[in-house]
């Protein structure tokens, strides 16, 4: 592995720690970022089940945006999950940025979501 991968490794393993200590019984708002989209989950770790997701790959985004790697995109995404998991009846979550910084189209996702009613 290169370094960049063991430190990804790392915060991804430090941050996971850190959430099963304070999450509970909430289910997680996990965030994945490629070079070209994003995308955003939110699990039930206790039951192993997704609940809701978005991306910028979803039909009723992909129309709208003329790429999926901009912050705009990445807000696009958190209100649609946002929705989709208010629709679940899920209003509280945990955020899981896995190994990403909390910058950029991570924290635009997190941004949108929170605007859009989650809580974290």
């Amino acid at each position: 592995m290169t370094d960049f991968h063991q430190l990804f490794q790392r915060r991804r393993a430090r941050n996971r720690t850190h959430l099963s200590k304070v999450a509970g019984s909430r289910p997680r708002l996990s965030v994945h970022r490629s070079s070209r989209h994003i995308y955003a989950q939110v699990i039930d770790d206790v039951r192993g089940v997704t609940l809701a997701s978005a991306s910028t790959l979803d039909k009723d985004l992909k129309g709208k945006l003329k790429t999926g790697a901009t912050c705009e995109a990445a807000g696009q995404v958190g209100k649609l999950v946002a929705e989709r998991a208010q629709k679940s009846g899920i209003d509280t979550v945990v955020f899981d940025r896995g190994g990403f910084i909390y910058h950029g189209r991570v924290k635009a996702l997190a941004v949108a979501a929170r605007e859009a009613g989650l809580k974290f």
